[in-house]
């Protein structure tokens, strides 16, 4: 009865729609295989017919999406990687280093077609790539996971968060036109599925509230035009996606669920929202006192990291302070210069400051990547000669001289039994926990995607432009705007073409990434940073060269360093113009403005802890420069 009114009809058992809809896709990859092996690529219409038949392989391939990104991500991407080639991994570079993995598939294979000097053996090599890797799907170590439900609500879990970041922006779809239709026929293939779990796992439906909320966003996706620029993805987030996963996120607790998968590392079972702050772990803010949960240790540990913040005795004069660079009034950035001042008043440092706003929800730190932790991030820029300019052991010396500093901390040692004495680690947890604090306040667009507000309508406009026409959500994923996507186990980079002056008279010379992963495609790569508070913590690039937003869409409307006729022959960004009309950059923009979150400014410490060494006791809290 329940499976009829939700107009489920008599089908295939769970297990074995897998086995149909993997050897669907599978004769449609050997089909495209067989007219390229027979055809040449010569003509505009037979690039036509080959798109044709690439566009009907998609479709098959988005009826077993459900499944295939969930089990084995690295081998979905071999059928439908949207790069030629991707350094970071999947399974965390914090455990593996990252390692050159080729792109292959059916996206590729599509672009392909759009390159006159494309051979019929490259395209060939693209899809038998595909075909091997479809192949990886039909191993006992995947297949055997269909015999339990608790796989369903996982992979479930990670459906509706890529139709909230991916599923609709093109990120790995070729052709814009394509987006809408393909979401159809996934939602349609996917509605498939859950008929057929419902048939063999009757102990563990889905919810009638649920299956009522997706027919629902059919019917909606249905209505919606073609075009990915005139859907609207907002009210599709708000009013489908996000309820249905936070109705899947009740699920997987109430029915116990259990993971033994990447994919789901990071993810917390308990949140809602896709857009609660508490939606992924990136980053331990706590450092050395992770197991501590006292609330009033917590309290002090805080407190005592604020006055570090605060204290130049972190620095090897004695004059700058963490807050020199990162200020709390303007969301812990620098808008005042392109790049802080080096130590000693030694030039300019290369890169800017960025806000450590929403730090915690990157995987990998610094905008080069070079960091796996908050607390190694802060160690390089207390001991760099470039920056704070301490020495280690005499930082410590110095911070352990104040009888404040050194009853707080050796009070917390209790709580730490296996850490004998205080060390710089204990010192860094303490500060990256207070500022860490500061990342987990919304914005009006929270509060609007969550139903519990209304965004006003240019905003509205902003993000369905911001997730089609304009492309900024290829690079930049929901809910925080960075470059984590769905499962949110790791940090990407691109290459834009950042040039050293407004006039783009030549390109950056910062290699970026590269300097940690050498290679030519990581060359002038930086983290893809996150969005939220943009509007209050420019300068922005990693180089600080413009000055204000317009700036900046304006380097994104005309494609980049590549379409501002700079040499970036790795430019990962397109270098084709948007054409975004001025009334459409007008509400970028104040879609960018909804992102500012309600990030309290506190008030600097009315004084420091005294040391025991009266030539530090002249210190200014904040530093001098």
């Amino acid at each position: 009865m329940l499976l009829a009114a939700f107009g489920f009809t008599p089908g295939p058992g769970y297990r074995g729609l897998y086995r149909t809809t993997l050897e669907q896709l599978a004769t449609e990859q050997s089909r495209l295989v067989g007219k390229m092996a027979r055809a040449g690529v010569g003509s505009g219409a037979g690039r036509d017919s080959f798109k044709h038949e690439i566009a009907t392989a998609r479709l098959k391939l988005k009826a077993a999406d459900f499944w295939l990104r969930y089990f084995e991500p690295n081998a979905y991407r071999r059928i439908n990687g949207p790069l030629p080639v991707e350094w970071e991994t999947e399974v965390f570079e914090k455990f593996e280093k990252p390692y050159r993995r080729e792109g292959a598939g059916l996206t590729l294979a599509e672009l392909a077609l759009d390159d006159s000097t494309v051979t019929r053996d490259s395209l060939l090599a693209l899809v038998r790539a595909s075909m091997l890797a479809a192949k990886v799907f039909e191993a006992d170590s995947i297949t055997r996971q269909l015999a339990k439900p608790d796989h369903f609500f996982l992979a479930n879990r990670l459906f509706l968060l890529n139709l909230g970041a991916i599923y609709t922006t093109g990120f790995e779809c070729p052709a814009p036109e394509r987006v809408i239709p393909e979401l159809r026929s996934m939602l349609v293939g996917t509605r498939d599925i859950y008929a057929a779990f419902a048939r063999d796992f009757p102990a563990t439906p889905l919810s009638a509230a649920y299956l009522e909320r997706y027919g629902a966003a059919i019917a909606f996706v249905q209505a919606q035009p073609d075009d990915y620029a005139a859907f609207d993805h907002f009210a599709f987030i708000r009013d489908y996606v996000n309820p249905l996963f936070a109705m899947n996120q009740t699920m997987i607790l109430g029915y116990a669920v259990a993971s033994h998968s990447v994919n789901d590392f990071t993810l917390n079972d308990s949140c809602a929202s896709m857009f609660d702050k508490g939606l992924y772990n990136a980053q331990n803010t706590k450092g050395v006192y992770s197991l501590i949960e006292d609330a009033r240790t917590l309290t002090q540990i805080r407190e005592t990291g604020r006055l570090l913040f605060y204290d130049p005795l972190m620095s090897g004069n004695n004059q700058r302070a963490c807050v020199s660079c990162h200020k709390p009034v303007q969301y812990f950035s620098d808008r005042a210069v392109p790049t802080p001042e080096a130590f000693e008043h030694a030039g300019r440092l290369k890169r800017n400051a960025p806000s450590l706003v929403d730090a915690p929800f990157n995987h990998l730190l610094m905008l080069d990547g070079r960091h796996l932790t908050l607390q190694a991030q802060a160690h390089d820029v207390m001991t760099n000669p470039a920056e704070l300019g301490s020495v280690e052991q005499v930082l410590v010396e110095k911070v352990m001289s104040c009888k404040d500093y050194r009853s707080a901390f050796r009070s917390f040692l209790k709580w730490i039994p296996e850490e004998p004495k205080v060390t710089l680690d204990h010192l860094i947890s303490a500060i990256t926990f207070y500022y860490g604090g500061f990342s987990y306040y919304p914005a009006a667009f929270d509060d609007a995607i969550n139903g519990k507000a209304t965004l006003a309508p240019e905003a509205h406009r902003g993000f369905n432009l911001f997730m089609s026409k304009a492309q900024c959500a290829t690079c930049h994923f929901v809910p925080q705007f960075n470059g984590v996507k769905p499962p949110y186990v790791g940090s990407e980079f691109e290459v834009l073409g950042v040039p050293a002056d407004t006039l783009y008279t030549r390109l950056d010379p910062d290699s970026g990434r590269a300097v940690v992963n050498p290679a030519l495609e990581t060359v002038h790569a930086f983290r893809t940073g996150s969005l939220r508070n943009i509007a209050h913590t420019g300068p922005y690039m990693h180089n600080g060269v413009f000055r204000t937003l317009d700036q900046v869409i304006e380097f994104y409307d005309a494609g980049g360093g590549t379409g501002h006729h700079l040499n970036v022959p790795n430019q990962t960004l397109a270098a084709d113009s948007l054409h975004l009309t001025v009334g459409e950059k007008s509400d970028l923009l104040a879609f960018l403005r909804s992102l500012d979150e309600r990030v309290p400014v506190e008030a600097p410490p009315a004084k420091l802890p005294r040391s025991s060494r009266a030539e530090l006791n002249h210190r200014k809290i904040g530093g001098e420069y």
